[in-house]
Order: C-alpha cells, then structure tokens, then sequence
C-alpha cells in the first residue's frame, strides 16, 4: 500500500503505508494490531474493509465484513439518529424489513432510546460510538473490524462491548481490532499484529507482542 505525501519542498515522494504484510486469520480469532501513530494499523484496516485496494498482493476475505473504522464514519450529522440507523444498515446492504427487525435491539444496546430522534451533530463523540458499534455488531457479520473505539464511553458501555466480542467468539466469528489499549490485547485476543513503520514487527502470542513492543518504547 503506497500513499504519496507531498514533501517540503512539494515534491511527490513515495511512502510504503504498508509493505510486505502478510498474515492470517481463522475463525474465532480476536487479533489486536498494535504500534505507535503512523504505524500503518488504520490502513490495515481499511485495506480489509475493501476501502483502499492493494499496491501488490491480493486480500482474500471469505465472510461478510462489517468495518468500525472511525467514529462516526459514515455518519450524516444533519440527520438523526434513527435516520442514520437506517442509512448505514442500506449501505450495508441490508433491505428495510431487515433493518426494522434489528432498530430496537440497536437503539437498546446503544442506549439512546431518550436522544435516538435528535440530530447525531447534537451527540457526544461517546453517543456517536455507542451508536456506530451497536449497528456494526447488528450486522451479524463474520468479520468485525474495529478502530480503537472500545476506550470510548464508560465502563458500563466498554464492558457490554466485551461481553459482546466474546458472543462473537462463541459463533465463531473474527474480530480484528486496532488499539493502543495493551490490557485489552493481553486479554481478549488470541493473536497480535504489532506494525512499525508499515511493516510487521512481530506476530503471535498477544503477551510476548505486547511485551516485546512495550520494551521498545
């Protein structure tokens, strides 16, 4: 995955956001991405979700994929929130009937029965991320990928949001997940990718990654 930044002197310069990456992912799988800013963890992501496609390489994904990328992403802020249930279940690719079916369970996981018909321009980021993961993890799907949103809202929310990841676990569902939370990594995953500079550091066992890259840094 090459991006071009112009340099100071505003010539195009070629940067590798990622290079030679390559791993992967069985069902059941929970696996944290980890490393500093600028690592290349939200490319990856996005290279996943089909958002940007490779330089090189191919990415093979056998499911359905539901991508949490950032807060709020794909929101319409002038719209309320109950529209914008409806207007990410359709880019989803989900039909009315489907979406009516899951809107209540969303709104009650999300819990904002009180503010679900006013605009999302009104919401805090906390409201926007309980939102947005009440509707990725509606989906059903058979690979969630996160962007370091589960350290948003408070405790109760964070907790109800492991507790759903492990209901993903049991159906043998895959979750990767970018964070900088290695607690959270040291717990819930079974795998651990730590990207430096575009390019894979370690991978493996989420306590010696963990380890290894805090002795790093």
């Amino acid at each position: 995955m090459i991006l071009n930044p112009f340099s100071q002197d505003n010539r195009c310069r070629e940067f590798w956001a990622l290079k030679n990456v390559s791993f992967i992912i069985d069902e059941g799988d929970i696996v944290g991405v980890i490393g500093r800013n600028g690592a290349g963890k939200s490319t990856l992501l996005r290279v996943l979700a089909g958002v940007f496609p490779p330089d090189t390489g191919i990415v093979e994904i056998k499911g359905k994929v539901s991508p949490l990328l950032a807060l709020g992403a794909g929101f319409r802020p002038d719209l309320t929130g109950r529209d914008n249930i409806y207007l990410n279940g359709i880019l989803l690719g989900l039909k009315k009937q489907e979406i009516d079916a899951k809107y209540s369970s969303i709104v009650e996981f999300a819990e904002l029965e009180d503010f679900i018909d006013a605009k999302v321009r009104s919401y805090s980021s906390g409201m926007i991320a309980r939102l947005g993961f009440a509707i990725a993890v509606s989906m059903e799907p058979d690979i969630l990928l996160i962007d370091e949103i589960l350290g948003v809202g408070d405790e109760k929310f964070r907790e109800k949001s492991r507790q759903r990841m492990e209901e993903f676990m049991k159906k043998a569902k895959a979750i990767v997940i970018a964070t900088h939370n290695m607690g959270f990594v040291r717990e819930f995953c079974n795998k651990a990718i730590w990207l430096d500079k575009g390019q894979v550091r370690a991978m493996g066992n989420p306590e010696e990654v963990v380890r290894e890259y805090l002795n790093m840094h």
